[in-house]
Parts: structure tokens; C-alpha cells; sequence
């Protein structure tokens, strides 16, 4: 079987790596991500960048009672947080998962996370949306997005309004299962940095994941 975790020991990051990229980079962001936390105890995703080195870590407790997942950097600094907002009782629409800087959830929220409603089938297929992503109060120069295709399959791609795809992700080769794929970030499309393709990855596992990490805490 191919290695998952090549380099799991680096120094403390300033700033993830493939976020780094980003900013000054016009090549693809290929990062490989493994559905499984390095902490004993602990379910969550590890994420490196294509020379094998930590780039993000989420770390959840199963007695953690928060309805929300962290996406930290290599040094366990919190880049991000996934909290689920279910919808109220008596109004149209379904449950969405807003994307908060760093951990402080009482901040204007950046992006919500909002699965469409005839979605089956463990995130569609083809070419039929399975969620919405829309730029919220707390963002700047933030857009729309579509994700399509299939994450049950690891097998899906985000496109901005100008129907280009600015993220995918995709089966790893030499992989069995789904538990490691590929999340490839194009830079070129301004306002998809990879810390935000990595949150809706998260939000994406909360709708389609079998077993979801917040499966069991939202309220």
C-alpha cells in the first residue's frame, strides 16, 4: 500500500504551506488528505502537502459535545472553524455549515456551507449540484460556488460563478476505499484559497461522510 503520511514531523508553520502557495503560485495546490486523526482517541483529518509535509490537522474528541470541527495548521494553530446552523423549525431551507476565522464562532461568519435539497445517493452524481457556497458578512472579495459531482465517491468539483473549477477532489491512486483522496486547488481563481476548499471538504463530510465527525453533536 502507498504511504499516507510521508513527514509527519516539520517545523512550527507560520502559515500553512499550501495556503502559502496560493498567494504566490500559479500552479494546481495538490494536497493529499486521510480521513483518520494522528491522535490517539480521536477522529478527524490529516492533510499533507505533495513533499509529504503536515499541512492541516482536525482533531475531534468523540466526547467533545461541540457541534463544530477546527481546521488547525501543522502547529495546531486554529486556521478555521465548521460549525453546523441547523435550520429553525417552520422555515424553508435546510440545515448549512458556516465557516468561521480561526475558532472564534461569535465573529461575522466568512462562508456558508448549504447542502441542495434533492440530493441522494451520498452527494449526486454527474453533473448535478450537491451544495452551495456563498461569501457571507465576514468576507472580503469572497464569491459563490457549486459543488458537483459525488463525495461519497471522492469524486467532485467546486466551480465558481464563471463555471471554472477552482477545487476538486478526486480518488488517490493505489489507494482501497475513501478514506485518502486528493484535494487539488487551482489559485487562479481569486477568492478559493486552499484553507476555504479544505472547510467545505469538511462541510462536505458532515453531509455525505459515513460515519460524519459531527454526526452525534449537532443540536
Amino acid at each position: 500500500m502507498a504511504k499516507v503520511y510521508p513527514n509527519v514531523a516539520v517545523p512550527s508553520l507560520a502559515l500553512p504551506a499550501a495556503a502559502a502557495a496560493v498567494a504566490g503560485d500559479e500552479e494546481p495546490v495538490t494536497l493529499t488528505v486521510w480521513r483518520k486523526s494522528l491522535l490517539f482517541n480521536c477522529r478527524g483529518f490529516t492533510v499533507f502537502d505533495a513533499s509529504g509535509n503536515l499541512v492541516y490537522r482536525v482533531d475531534s474528541y468523540a466526547s467533545d459535545s461541540r457541534a463544530e470541527v477546527v481546521l488547525m495548521d501543522a502547529a495546531g494553530r486554529p486556521v478555521l472553524t465548521v460549525r453546523r446552523k441547523k435550520r429553525a423549525i417552520g422555515l424553508v431551507g435546510g440545515d448549512q455549515w458556516l465557516v468561521f476565522p480561526g475558532e472564534d464562532t461569535r465573529a461575522p461568519p466568512l462562508y456558508a456551507v448549504k447542502r441542495r435539497g434533492a440530493v441522494v445517493g451520498g452527494g449526486g452524481g454527474g453533473n448535478k449540484s450537491m451544495a452551495h457556497v456563498a461569501a457571507c458578512g465576514g468576507a472580503v472579495g469572497g464569491g459563490r460556488y457549486e459543488v458537483e459531482g459525488s463525495y461519497a465517491r471522492r469524486c467532485c468539483v467546486v466551480y465558481d460563478e464563471r463555471r471554472r473549477a477552482v477545487a476538486e477532489v478526486r480518488p488517490k491512486e493505489a489507494m482501497v476505499g475513501t478514506d485518502v483522496f486528493r484535494l487539488v486547488v487551482r489559485p487562479a481563481a481569486a477568492g478559493m484559497d486552499v484553507s476555504l476548499a479544505m472547510a467545505v471538504v469538511l462541510a462536505l463530510d458532515e453531509m455525505f461522510g459515513k460515519p460524519s465527525l459531527l454526526r452525534n453533536w449537532s443540536s
